[in-house]
């Protein structure tokens, strides 16, 4: 009963701050480009998990943005993730995203307008297009965030992971981030209507090259990212920083 009265009360106070700052974001996008609106949307993305009731807490070490781009690939656990990549990372980012997620009316406007491109992916030759649109968009410095898994856990576990997001890395060598996050799906699932106040964390891992992968195959590179956000999950990275 008590997750009951604090989600009937945290849905509308989310969603009329999110409604706030789309409204505010889509006014400042017809002067500014993507890119330099990024500061703002990093403080819209806190104060959405704030009003949801989520504490957000940083692990790891954030990587330089002078470094980029990056790949982050990391477990898609709730509807919390973008906004934990969001408004944890310190550049613009941008990602791929399920095709009907788009037609959303306000959320696929949001998204659209921010440089986020949409994936067909049971269409194959869609899909491919799509990639190479990310391939190119990579080669000229814009950093990504990839879900492997492609859609939400329902379970609470990692499910399997697709191959695309490391066909890019391939013909890109861009850097790889893996990360961690934790908390989102006991705060939100996807199977339940109802908020669950509490601490999501993210935690980021070191940034892998693409000198460092260049001897790896498709399955072999998979195999190899799946495991380390597994060991960021179990918490089995060294450095730390909150």
């Amino acid at each position: 009963m008590f997750r009951i009265i604090i989600s009937i009360i945290l849905w509308p106070l989310a969603l009329l701050v999110f409604l706030l700052f789309v409204a505010i974001f889509l006014l400042l996008r017809l002067f500014i480009k993507p890119i330099p609106l990024f500061p703002f949307v990093r403080f819209a993305c806190r104060m959405m998990m704030l009003a949801a009731g989520q504490w957000l807490r940083i692990e790891g070490n954030l990587p330089d943005k002078n470094g980029q781009p990056y790949l982050y690939l990391f477990n898609h656990e709730s509807m919390f993730d973008p906004f934990m990549l969001g408004g944890s990372v310190k550049h613009y980012i941008t990602g791929v995203g399920a095709n009907h997620q788009f037609s959303y009316p306000v959320w696929g406007f949001l998204i659209k307008r921010y440089g986020a491109i949409p994936i067909k992916r049971k269409k194959l030759t869609e899909a491919i297009h799509s990639l190479d649109i990310a391939e190119e968009s990579i080669r000229n410095g814009i950093s990504f965030i990839i879900s492997p898994e492609g859609t939400r856990t329902v379970s609470g576990q990692m499910g399997p992971f697709k191959k695309g997001p490391f066909h890019v890395a391939l013909k890109t060598s861009v850097t790889i981030v893996p990360v961690a996050l934790i908390g989102a799906y006991k705060a939100k699932k996807k199977t339940d209507w109802k908020i669950n106040p509490g601490i999501l964390t993210i935690r980021f891992g070191d940034p892998i090259s693409g000198e460092q992968y260049k001897e790896m195959d498709i399955d072999k590179l998979q195999i190899h990212i799946r495991e380390k956000i597994q060991q960021l999950i179990d918490n089995k990275s060294e450095d730390k920083k909150l």
